[in-house]
């Protein structure tokens, strides 16, 4: 029997076996995001109404169009982690194959996780990397726990 070339395939169970899914933003950047598009929205149909708009009309539709698309993406992201892999939905839907993480970094910025949602940085062993947002507590426990696992895995310090 012939082995694989390379180094072998990270594993990674969950407790309970079962996938992890939750909100990849929280309530409070939702509401906020909200607020600021649709304040958008308003002063462009200010803007409109008092005939301030002649010549950009199409710059400004667009723009917003973009806006919205992004904040409905926001809205609705969904984190999920299983013994697979992990994905997320959002403008372009992510997803990342476990067995090939070589390195995993949690990067957070303290007391803010409230507003600003925690990542998780991930890259594969042929350098692919992506970035996963997680507003879930219970998400965040295990992204700890699956970078600390990896790290020991991989050797890395």
């Amino acid at each position: 029997m012939i082995e694989p070339a390379g180094p072998p395939p990270f594993r990674f169970e969950l407790p309970l076996g079962m996938p992890l899914q939750g909100p990849a933003f929280s309530l409070p950047f939702k509401l906020l995001v909200t607020a600021v598009v649709f304040g958008s929205v308003a002063w462009f149909v200010r803007l409109w109404l008092g005939g301030s708009l002649p010549g950009v009309f199409s710059w400004f539709m667009a723009a917003l169009a973009m806006m919205l698309y992004t904040w409905w993406c926001a809205v609705r992201s969904v984190t999920r982690l299983d013994s697979q892999g992990l994905s997320q939905t959002w403008i372009w839907d992510k997803k990342m194959e476990l067995r090939e993480l070589a390195y995993g970094k949690i990067i957070r910025v303290k007391g803010l996780d409230w507003l600003i949602a925690p990542r998780l940085y991930v890259r594969t062993l042929l350098g692919k990397f992506a970035v996963f947002y997680a507003a879930d507590p219970v998400m965040l426990v295990e992204f700890e726990r699956l970078v600390a696992e990896l790290k020991a895995f991989r050797g890395f310090r």
